[in-house]
């Protein structure tokens, strides 16, 4: 909000205060001293006014008035609001109204006194009225009510008599607006939901009944869509299930296939080695009734099998593969 000091005749000087400034901040806050004066060392708190409308007061309003509350070590800072007449008719509607206002800033720790009713553009004779030192105020230009495009601020830069402080960037009463206007079907279902009539929203029948539809149309929406996430999750889950049983099938399989080649192999030689004997024991006995029947017969004669691939004696049965 946009105020200016004017003297009585039109001009724009300012007498400079009557001490001089002391310490500076530290750099404890962002603001930007213009003056090229310094508070005084006395007792006396510096006084630093700062204006504007601060409809629906939000942080950004708040840190704008800590940097003036932090302008010098000693300051007493007086905050002006306009009313609701003044601010209709240079500035818009305002969502609160201004006693709704003037009582958000009383609650502000930054702020020692709210002035009501502050002038648009204030003159020489507010600011002595209320002993003010210093305007505090971010460094955009604002117009004042002549229509000419000047800056209210600018006499006060000129003399040194200006602190800036800085905005803060993604806050303001307008966004705040633009957030509600933009998801205006939402909170306007949201206030039906909590009681208020349609016509204490300034709803038409048929208005309402869409909305109505259309938000339940929404809802069961996003319960199908809710449905459809948890089916997912649990072919997934079964998927997994599934895929862990496989892979612990196929390396048990593989330790089952290889224990079972071990055990056709150890049964294979042991029913090898059965055969063998079965097959050596018949032949000593066909063997050794052959000798009965054949006395002359030498005993250390080798006898041979006419197999054409294996031959026997009397101590040892030899494979024509192990040769």
């Amino acid at each position: 909000m946009a105020m200016v000091a004017i003297g009585e005749n039109g001009g724009a000087a300012i007498p400079p205060p009557d001490h001089r400034q002391t310490a500076a901040d530290g750099g404890k806050t962002d603001l930007v001293c213009n003056s090229r004066e310094s508070p005084s060392s006395s007792d006396r708190p510096v006084r630093v006014y700062a204006d504007g409308i601060y409809d629906l007061f939000h942080f950004g309003h708040a840190r704008s008035l800590e940097q003036a509350k932090k302008s010098f070590p000693n300051t007493y800072l007086l905050v002006g609001c306009c009313n609701d007449e003044v601010t209709h008719k240079f500035k818009g509607k305002t969502v609160m109204t201004e006693s709704e206002r003037y009582e958000s800033l009383r609650h502000c720790k930054w702020v020692d006194e709210v002035i009501p009713d502050a002038p648009w553009v204030i003159n020489q004779e507010f600011l002595d009225t209320h002993r003010i030192d210093f305007v505090a105020h971010d460094s955009l230009p604002y117009a004042d009510t002549s229509g000419a495009g000047n800056d209210v601020y600018e006499f006060v830069k000129a003399v040194g008599r200006f602190k800036e402080t800085k905005r803060t960037d993604g806050i303001s009463t307008s966004d705040i607006i633009m957030r509600i206007v933009k998801d205006y079907n939402q909170y306007v279902m949201r206030n039906l939901d909590r009681g208020y009539s349609r016509k204490e929203l300034n709803l038409s029948y048929v208005k309402e009944k869409r909305l109505r539809v259309n938000m339940r149309l929404k809802k069961l929406q996003e319960k199908v869509k809710e449905h459809q996430e948890k089916v997912g999750e649990k072919i997934q889950t079964v998927a997994k299930t599934a895929s862990i049983h496989h892979n612990m099938w196929v390396e048990n399989a593989d330790r089952w296939v290889a224990g079972f080649l071990e055990m056709f192999e150890e049964g294979c030689h042991k029913m090898g080695t059965a055969i063998r004997d079965t097959i050596q024991e018949r032949l000593r006995g066909q063997q050794g009734r052959d000798l009965l029947g054949n006395g002359n017969d030498s005993d250390d004669e080798e006898y041979y099998y006419e197999s054409g691939d294996e031959y026997y004696d009397d101590d040892e049965y030899y494979d024509s593969d192990e040769k």
